[in-house]
């Protein structure tokens, strides 16, 4: 683990100095010196997630694809909303925008004398442990994510806008951030208030993102795979994510369930055993939205068309 955070520190420094300290002074913004240093760790880590996959994820999906790649354009959509996330856009954007509101927020409550809680130090000696302190954070930030997920697809509002998630029927290791921007905003809202909540380290915080990312694109790759018996009980795998995507099956407001679908964990298939959501069925069912193929609904084909509609949808025009 140390030696993962030295090199890291170096590549980060690096390219710090080398590209990005100079850039800020170029434009007149040496006040934000900082928060350029922390926006190249998210560069970084986006560089390293986008070589995994491409080096790891994209061979595996040649060796063993689920269905045939037919659809290249909406691939090429969904590599952009990748880069847009994980080489920093869009994190760029929230930073202009609802950090200022978070500094706020935060400073108030921390005057009124509400002070961070250390989720780790509830555990003696956990704490000289920075393992064991961020697999505890990981596990809290899973649970957190597995309701989130849910209420993304119970409250009927966010679902109009999770729905461009899951309408994409040609799934691949880029389709995980194929998400409307208002969706986004929403989930970081919430991450952003458990972060501040529990007390995780910017460190721990960031690795604990990248670890979730990483995993979430492998998820949704085009690969037939499953992790076996025990192993589908541990770890999410890509067979038990793409039963979530399934038509009909994994997602899809019903009003038939309370739960309205299966395997809402993002990491973690065990929140999905404990409230009673999981399937672990070895199926492999075509993905999508059910009102695409029955009444041929339009979730857009580019990127701004996307967003628009999706908008459309929230307000019932579409």
């Amino acid at each position: 683990m140390d030696s993962l955070e030295t090199w890291f520190s170096t590549a980060q420094q690096w390219l710090f100095e080398t590209a990005v300290q100079p850039a800020l002074f170029a434009l007149g913004l040496g006040n934000l010196l900082e928060d350029g240093y922390a926006a190249t760790a998210w560069f970084l880590v986006g560089l390293i997630q986008i070589a995994i996959l491409l080096v790891v994820v994209g061979p595996l999906q040649r060796w063993r694809p689920v269905e045939p790649v037919t659809d290249r354009a909406t691939i090429r959509t969904d590599i952009l909303y990748t880069l847009i996330h994980r080489l920093g856009v869009f994190r760029i954007a929230l930073f202009f925008t609802l950090e200022p509101l978070f500094d706020d927020f935060f400073g108030i409550a921390r005057t009124a004398g509400f002070g961070t809680f250390h989720l780790d130090q509830l555990w003696p000696g956990v704490t000289d442990n920075a393992v064991v302190s961020l697999l505890i954070y990981l596990v809290a930030f899973d649970f957190v994510a597995y309701w989130t997920h849910r209420g993304q697809h119970q409250l009927e509002w966010w679902w109009r806008l999770h729905s461009l998630h899951h309408a994409q029927r040609q799934m691949t290791m880029w389709s995980d951030n194929r998400n409307h921007l208002l969706d986004d905003v929403l989930v970081d809202v919430i991450v952003v208030l458990v972060a501040q909540l529990i007390g995780v380290a910017p460190g721990q915080f960031i690795a604990i993102v990248a670890l979730t990312q990483l995993s979430e694109s492998f998820q949704h790759a085009n690969l037939r795979l499953w992790f076996g018996a025990v192993g589908e009980r541990l770890w999410v795998s890509p067979r038990f994510h793409r039963l979530h995507h399934s038509i009909g099956i994994g997602h899809e407001p019903s009003g038939q369930s309370h739960a309205r679908g299966h395997n809402f964990g993002v990491l973690l298939p065990w929140w999905d055993v404990l409230f009673g959501t999981a399937n672990f069925e070895q199926r492999y069912d075509p993905t999508g939205v059910r009102d695409q193929v029955e009444q041929s609904r339009d979730y857009g084909r580019g990127f701004w068309s996307q967003q628009w509609l999706g908008l459309k949808r929230l307000v019932g025009k579409a």
